[in-house]
Formats: structure tokens, C-alpha cells, sequence
């Protein structure tokens, strides 16, 4: 009886431990989110981000975009690119062995014509089977990469082997990028301490389903009519307007989407481009950027972040398309906390760590397991009559409201500082699917992170899984 009653308080004590730092963790992300998106704003309320293609002395960029079976997006995607404002800028495009008629498309409406480029293959990749540019002057800075399929890893290294800029803008093809987007992201890195280094810089992802696009630019944002789209809309409001703001904030975040990251390619050669055994490429990078920056170069440096509506995305509308990604997530984050095990409480690498490595590991990684054996034991507990019940309920009325006020929180921080959905009618929608969420997108996701890790160490499975796109036109 009394090692039960210890192993019954042991227990009690973890998950009071646990909530209450997750619940702390969440009041201090939305309040150093809000400090830094009340700095940037202030900041650059009345800066002319058209400006910075005037200045005498800017950064080169090449815009890598691997591109794989995307043959019915793929002509507004490349328009998207080209429509880009910056003055010394190359669209690499890395056709990754795709089956469809992809690269057909793209010689028919851009006149390709195979071309001798002579480049140093810095980082080995699959077979490039050609290189193509326009005959066109008005795609003058185009470029297609056809290579042998070997994963958006390798088709990114092939972009960066093949750029000779200071900076390359990775992105999903599959992407519309706002015109300023490259201006406000390379802001950064004018504004470069002498002593702090930037080494790379993201941006907020949008979610483009169901928004009207005209010549490769978003021409209005339309709120999602699909579900699971409405959904992640909300999801991505809170991952890119609170959580990675203030990540930014204290310099530990860890990572800059795959859809949309800018980087310094200097670097990114050093530590030897992207790893092709991982699906979590894009956060595998930035952590094995900053070890770098520890290890080897030893100067002080900066993850950058910008909080404007930069890039649009489309997101998956249905259920399996929607659990293949997540999965895809869930082994790319185990992936890469094992790799990188050596960053975990380690004050050697200061922030990063001792905070920002833990909070992943304990919050990103073990939240699903750590939710199941809760629910589990709770549900127990109640059965066997030795919890009220009462206390079950006001407990899940308050995690119930905190959850809808956090999320409210990053609306209005959408609708004040960026007010891209014009229609307020979003604003009862999206309080609607605040309400839903914890019952119905919460549960599902806790599921596929669940099967991601059961896939990882059981199944063994590595790679990325087919994912189908709709297309813009579609939705």
C-alpha cells in the first residue's frame, strides 16, 4: 500500500510539473511574442522596403526551388518567382527526377534550351542530366536543373552547388512568394552587427488554398473552405505569429521553414549542404549551422525572423495527404534531437542547449506521449473513484480556455498588425474551428505523431512519403 500511494503521488507530481511548465512556457512565449512583434512593428511602420533594391552595395541571391511532379502548379510557381523584385537574383529551379510533365511544361512556356554550365560540384548529389536557360531575354535569369530523383535534400544541394551568389532562398516550388518577400528577408542581413553574424532568416508561411492568384501573385486572400485547411491556418497563425517570434526574440529558434529560409551559402558549403538521410531537412540544418557557428567559427551570430505574411503555401485538404506530412514531421524531429543528442542540456552551446533543445525534445517530441499516458491514467483513476471528478472537469474547462484564449491571441495579433483576411466573416469562422480543434485536428495530430514514432523505431521507415497537390487553379 505505500509503494502504491508513493508511485501514485510520484506520478501526480510529474504531470503537475509537466503542465505547469508547458503552461508557463506558453505564457512567456505570448509575452516575448508580443515585445518583438510590437519592436518590429514599430521599427518598420514607415520603412520603404521597396528602398533596399536601391542600395549601392546588397547581397547576390540564387532562389533554389526543387521541384518534383508538380506539373499542375508548376507554371504559376515559376511566374510566382520571376515576378520577384531584387536586383541581382537567379531562379534555380531542380526538376528532381519527376515522372510527370513537369519539366516538359516548364521548356514549352519558358523556350528552355539546354545550355554548358560549368560549375564546381561542391556537395555530391544524384546525376544532373542537364541544364537548361531561357532563349527568352524576360526569363534571362531562369535556370532548370534536370537531375536523377534523389530527394528534396539532394535537389537543394544541387541548387546550392550550381548558385555562385552570397545567399540562397530555399523554397518549395509549390510556394507564391510576396513581392517584397526577398527585400524584407535579406533586411537582416544589412543590418549585420560587426560582431553578430547573420546566418540565416526566415519568414511567416501563409496558407494559400482557396486565396485568388493571378500571375503568379496572390490577388486576394480568401479564408480556406476546406477543413482541414481551416485548420492549419489557425495552426500556422500560432506556430509563425507567437511561437517562432519569440524563439526570434531570445535568438533559440531552431528552425526556418523548408518552405521559405534564406541562407548564407558560404556556410551552408562549409558544413557540407543538406543532409539527404533526413526528412527534417530544414531543422537538421539550422541546428547543424549553429553548432558550426559554436564549434568551428566560434563568433557570436543570428537566427533571423520576420514576422510579415511572406510566403503562400498550399496545405493538404484531405486526411491522408494531411497524416503523411505529419508523420514526415514527427520522424524528421526524432531524427534529427538524436543526431544532434549532444546539444541537450549542454550550456556549451548557450541558449540553444539549455533552452530552446529541451523545450523540442520535451514539448515538441514527448507531448504525445506524455498526453496518451495521462489521458489513460486519468481515465483510471476516475474509474477506480480515487479522483473527483469535479476537479477533472474545472481543470479541463481551464486547459479548455487557455487553448482558446492562446489562440485568439495570435488573431488578433493576424488582425492588428497584418489584417490580410479583409473579411471579418474569417473571424467567426476561425473562432469556430478555435472551438473544434481541441476535439477533432488536436487528437488526429497527437495520432500521427504517435504513428511517425512508431514508423521511425519499429518500421525503420526514412523516407518521405508521396504527397499530392491539388493545385492552385483547384482550389
Amino acid at each position: 500500500m505505500g509503494i502504491e500511494h508513493f508511485l501514485h503521488s510520484l506520478i501526480n507530481v510529474f504531470f503537475l510539473v509537466y503542465g505547469l511548465t508547458l503552461f508557463v512556457s506558453y505564457i512567456t512565449i505570448g509575452i516575448f511574442s508580443s515585445l518583438e512583434l510590437t519592436f518590429y512593428n514599430n521599427r518598420n511602420k514607415y520603412f520603404n522596403f521597396n528602398s533596399i533594391t536601391d542600395f549601392k552595395e546588397l547581397p547576390t541571391i540564387s532562389v533554389i526551388a526543387p521541384c518534383y511532379n508538380e506539373e499542375k502548379s508548376i507554371v504559376e510557381n515559376v511566374r510566382s518567382l520571376l515576378s520577384l523584385k531584387y536586383p541581382d537574383l537567379d531562379i534555380i529551379v531542380v526538376n528532381d527526377g519527376s515522372t510527370d510533365d513537369s519539366l516538359k511544361i516548364l521548356k514549352e512556356t519558358y523556350h528552355l534550351v539546354r545550355v554548358n554550365f560549368a560549375y564546381e560540384q561542391s556537395i555530391n548529389t544524384e546525376k544532373v542530366r542537364g541544364i537548361y536557360k531561357s532563349s527568352g531575354k524576360e526569363y534571362s535569369q531562369l535556370i532548370v536543373i534536370d537531375k536523377e530523383n534523389g530527394g528534396k535534400s539532394d535537389a537543394l544541394n544541387a541548387g546550392i552547388n550550381l548558385s555562385r551568389n552570397e545567399l540562397f532562398l530555399a523554397i518549395d516550388v509549390d510556394c507564391i512568394i510576396e513581392q517584397e518577400a526577398i527585400s524584407r528577408m535579406v533586411k537582416p542581413f544589412l543590418e549585420e552587427e560587426d560582431d553578430r553574424k547573420v546566418i540565416a532568416s526566415g519568414g511567416v508561411v501563409r496558407i494559400a488554398n482557396n486565396c485568388q492568384i493571378e500571375n503568379g501573385q496572390i490577388a486576394k486572400v480568401n479564408f480556406p473552405k476546406n477543413i482541414w485547411a481551416e485548420f492549419q491556418t489557425l495552426e500556422y497563425m500560432r506556430v509563425f505569429t507567437l511561437g517562432r517570434m519569440a524563439w526570434s526574440r531570445i535568438n533559440g529558434l531552431l528552425i526556418i521553414s523548408g518552405a521559405f529560409g534564406l541562407f548564407d551559402r558560404d556556410i551552408v558549403l562549409k558544413i557540407g549542404g543538406y543532409d539527404i538521410t533526413s526528412v527534417g531537412e530544414d531543422l537538421e540544418l539550422v541546428l547543424r549551422m549553429r553548432k558550426y557557428m559554436h564549434n568551428v567559427e566560434k563568433k557570436k551570430y543570428k537566427v533571423a525572423f520576420i514576422p510579415d505574411p511572406l510566403c503562400w503555401t498550399e496545405v493538404p485538404s484531405n486526411l491522408k495527404m494531411l497524416s503523411r506530412q505529419r508523420n514526415r514531421w514527427a520522424r524528421g524531429l526524432i531524427d534529427t534531437m538524436i543526431k544532434h543528442r549532444d546539444m541537450f542540456f549542454n550550456p556549451k552551446f548557450g541558449r540553444i542547449g539549455m533552452i530552446s533543445f529541451p523545450y523540442w525534445l520535451f514539448f515538441e517530441w514527448m507531448a504525445p506521449f506524455v498526453e496518451v499516458i495521462g489521458i489513460s491514467y486519468l481515465i483510471t483513476m476516475i474509474s477506480l473513484g480515487k479522483i473527483d471528478l469535479t476537479i477533472v472537469i474545472l481543470f479541463s474547462i481551464f486547459a479548455f480556455s487557455f487553448g482558446l484564449l492562446y489562440s485568439s491571441f495570435s488573431v488578433f495579433y493576424e488582425k492588428l498588425i497584418f489584417s490580410r483576411y479583409r473579411d471579418y466573416k474569417f473571424l467567426f469562422k476561425i473562432f469556430f474551428i478555435s472551438v473544434t480543434e481541441i476535439f477533432i485536428f488536436h487528437p488526429l495530430n497527437t495520432i500521427f505523431s504517435l504513428k511517425g514514432n512508431y514508423d521511425y523505431f519499429i518500421k525503420k521507415k526514412r523516407g518521405w512519403g508521396k504527397m499530392k497537390r491539388e493545385g492552385f487553379n483547384s482550389n
